[in-house]
């Protein structure tokens, strides 16, 4: 399954252990992550200036997003209900690369609840789904 994490929800996995972390790293075993040069901007970003990461671990985070992921691109960008931009190119990257969940901790996000195919989930519905169905595996 295609699965795209939000800023927040991989920001969160890199700096603390927690629920974000098992996501990113069960959406990294088992399931096909999607990544955008957008999402990876905006995660320095946000690293480097809310978590105060050091270029060496940003560096090691982008390099595993970059890693075994599938590409996405933020444009065209959808007609999306969101007032925020950078909200607007999130979930047209997770549109774009064809994603089949979107998971984030957004708010303005979360509300959209679906756009077409694209589920849209905190991390953890996304985790309970993920470990309550069929031996763990997420399915539709």
């Amino acid at each position: 399954m295609r699965i795209f994490l939000d800023t927040n929800v991989i920001a969160s996995a890199t700096a603390t252990r927690g629920l974000c972390a098992d996501v990113l790293r069960t959406v990294i075993a088992f399931h096909d992550l999607v990544v955008s040069e957008h999402l990876i901007a905006e995660l320095r970003r946000v690293l480097k200036g809310k978590f105060g990461a050091s270029p060496d671990v940003i560096t090691d985070v982008v390099w595993l997003l970059q890693r075994d992921t599938r590409a996405s691109d933020a444009m065209p960008l959808h007609d999306v209900p969101l007032p925020d931009p950078a909200d607007v190119a999130i979930v047209s990257s997770a549109l774009n690369g064809a994603a089949e969940v979107l998971v984030t901790g957004d708010k303005e996000i979360l509300k959209l609840h679906r756009i077409g195919s694209l589920e849209i989930l905190i991390p953890r519905q996304f985790w309970d789904k993920e470990r309550g169905q069929q031996g763990g595996r997420y399915v539709r």
